[in-house]
């Protein structure tokens, strides 16, 4: 079984596994890695709010396009690359285009005992590939992780993408290259921001701001799927109010409207 496939099975499992009539009362939200923080947050003030649970499911927005496409039953979709929202829409997965909730940042995230400085403009990562420093290097996966495109494309502009290739590290989204920046076994990574200011990472390593313009924006929208129900319109509704920008806002996002 392909590892798409195997996607496919896990979040029809994760659906499944809610009790008799739970499926509808509290829907599964397709939500891109970086958003676990801020998303988990948020789900549990939308439940105070209201009484009504959502589960997010967390992981790359490639790998979930591929699912919704599939018929996995996600009722929202919040990716970390609006392109894949345009591109479901376009072939009638969605009610509509969406709309932008956040634009996501691009953040260097070291082990307190890296050999690297925590430099956002990656000059003292080129300085280390030269010098024979860097053992390994953790970016999330390029073919199907946004922020993965996102630290390809920030290596390649830095001028660095050829050297650090024999080091490179793929995490299946931008969440488990975190960890596997701050696992011991590299000396660091591309992740993002987001993540990288959670208390329970930012006690564990060190990060610094990547330039915005080493990258295209990471211009993030999210989309009901067709046959969403009322609480899973509820919840997308929820999440363009102020309330719901100031926490996206405070976990690292750039996010319209939360001035």
């Amino acid at each position: 079984m392909g590892a798409w496939l195997r996607g496919v099975a896990a979040a029809c499992a994760l659906w499944l596994a809610a009790a008799p009539g739970m499926a509808r009362d509290a829907p599964v939200i397709a939500a891109a890695a970086d958003l676990q923080p801020a998303l988990e947050e948020l789900a549990e003030a939308f439940h105070r709010r209201t009484g009504h649970r959502v589960r997010p499911s967390f992981g790359s927005t490639g790998n979930f396009a591929r699912q919704i496409r599939a018929g996995a039953p996600f009722e929202l979709f919040m990716a970390a690359d609006e392109s894949f929202v345009l591109d479901l829409h376009r072939d009638g997965f969605t009610l509509d285009e969406g709309r932008l909730y956040a634009v996501g940042r691009l953040a260097l995230l070291l082990p307190r005992d890296s050999a690297l400085q925590a430099d956002g403009s990656l000059a003292d990562l080129r300085a280390r590939l030269a010098d024979g420093t860097v053992r390994r290097f953790a970016i999330a996966n390029p073919e199907h992780a946004p922020y993965g495109m996102r630290a390809e494309e920030a290596l390649r502009r830095a001028g660095l993408w050829e050297a650090i290739q024999p080091h490179l590290v793929y995490g299946e989204n931008v969440s488990q290259a975190a960890q596997f920046a701050l696992s011991g076994n590299a000396d660091g990574g591309l992740v993002a921001y987001s993540l990288v200011h959670a208390p329970r990472m930012a006690a564990r390593g060190r990060h610094a701001l990547v330039p915005a313009d080493l990258h295209a924006p990471l211009r993030q929208r999210m989309a009901l799927i067709r046959g969403a129900g009322p609480v899973a319109r509820a919840f997308h509704d929820y999440l363009d109010e102020p309330e719901a920008r100031a926490v996206l806002a405070r976990h690292g996002f750039e996010v319209p409207g939360a001035d």
